[in-house]
């Protein structure tokens, strides 16, 4: 008997239970590469829980080596993993190899303190001016990575302190590179040292950062209750300081306000959401009118992106498209976040069934960010599905979308 015939008319989570006994995982690490507890993988299992959305299922698959989410879905149609994960960047390999270079002593000269802050800040310049940000980030991230460790193998006292805060902004810019790539294990990793090394620098603001990406691991994983619960955290150790602190602290406590927003949108608590959400507006409306946060691009410009982000996850796309009305995409400085905005309005469209709308967003937000359209599990089921039901008169258009994207049409 083949495995196709012994899965016929299983529902998921025996499918499930099939792929990981058969190659002898437990619960509890299944669980563990998931984000979720054994408990939980015995519920899906067992049918007491209803099937994991898309994006828990694409981490299901991961962890457990499957490349066609049909094989656990059951459906009749080929879909490979990659067509929603996206294939691994070609720097992802060398940037793996640096967060997992344990090498314990060098006889290198460390890197003096200011020249690596100068790299840093330069490589997140260089990350929002870029259509091609992942690959001009992933060049620069392996010799950032090692040179902030070797600093803080190299300096002691406060300049070690100065050392740990700048390895924190590293791996805040390495959670950038990392995110919607097949390596959640890295994900974790980056946020997890990121968190380490900013406590041990006893430096709040680090710690905001370092939270700011936490949150989204947290959050993705369906870890809701920890995801509020260190926004909530980590805002309060800001507060203290705000009265008088740089516009950078105010801006990552009105970051922290949007993460709790957009996380209570995903469990579809509207009003809520909106609570914080004119927090973090407020906020905002202190920042100078053209300040932009490096790390999450926070500011007066980017509150309106934001309303259309909680439009869409709430499921309200007339919301999110008169909040799309109200920003010229232009006004938002950062190529990549600008490209993503134009995703989230492509959703509004989509939920609305404005498919041919939905193929000029995409389209339009391609063109001005690539990489990021290419690495967006949204953008990369919407052209799925464009494929499949092309708007009147626009196959050619929507093919040649699915081509730039990378899978073919």
């Amino acid at each position: 008997m083949t495995t196709a015939d012994e899965l016929a008319g299983k529902p998921c989570g025996e499918r499930i239970k099939f792929f990981r006994e058969q190659i002898g995982m437990s619960r509890p690490v299944l669980g563990g590469l998931v984000g979720r507890s054994a408990e939980w993988v015995k519920a899906v299992e067992t049918g007491r829980l209803q099937t994991p959305r898309l994006p828990m299922l694409l981490r299901i698959a991961h962890a457990l080596g499957i490349e066609d989410l049909a094989v656990l879905t059951g459906n009749s149609h080929a879909v490979p993993v990659r067509v929603f994960a996206g294939t691994a960047h070609a720097a992802l390999a060398a940037v793996r190899a640096a967060l997992t270079d344990y090498q314990l002593s060098s006889t290198a000269a460390p890197p003096r303190l200011p020249h690596l802050q100068a790299r840093l800040d330069q490589a997140w310049a260089i990350r929002h001016a870029s259509p091609d940000h992942r690959t001009q980030v992933g060049a620069l991230l392996p010799d950032l990575i090692r040179d902030a460790h070797r600093a803080i193998a190299a300096y002691e006292g406060e300049e070690r302190r100065e050392a740990r805060r700048l390895l924190a902004g590293v791996y805040h810019l390495a959670d950038m590179y990392v995110a919607y790539q097949p390596a959640p294990e890295l994900v974790w990793l980056v946020a997890d040292r990121a968190m380490t090394q900013a406590r041990e620098a006893d430096d709040p603001l680090a710690i905001g950062g370092s939270a700011w990406a936490l949150v989204s691991a947290l959050r993705d994983s369906g870890r809701w209750a920890e995801a509020v619960s260190v926004a909530h955290d980590a805002a309060k150790l800001l507060e203290p300081y705000l009265p008088d602190a740089p516009d950078d602290w105010l801006a990552m406590w009105g970051a922290l306000q949007f993460e709790v927003a957009y996380t209570l949108a995903r469990r579809g608590r509207h009003g809520d959401a909106w609570h914080y959400w004119d927090r973090a507006d407020q906020a905002a409306r202190r920042l100078p009118a053209d300040y932009r946060h490096t790390q999450t691009s926070f500011g007066q410009a980017v509150m309106h992106a934001h309303a259309v982000t909680l439009g869409v996850e709430l499921r309200r796309p007339g919301e999110a498209l008169r909040a799309a009305d109200r920003l010229d995409p232009d006004d938002i400085a950062s190529v990549p976040r600008r490209s993503r905005h134009l995703i989230e309005v492509a959703r509004a469209h989509y939920q609305r069934d404005e498919r041919l709308a939905t193929l000029l967003l995409l389209d339009k937000a391609e063109r001005t960010a690539p990489e990021t359209v290419r690495y967006n599990g949204f953008a990369r089921d919407m052209i799925l599905n464009l494929l499949a039901q092309p708007p009147t008169a626009a196959r050619a258009e929507v093919r040649a979308l699915a081509a730039r994207v990378g899978f073919a049409a």
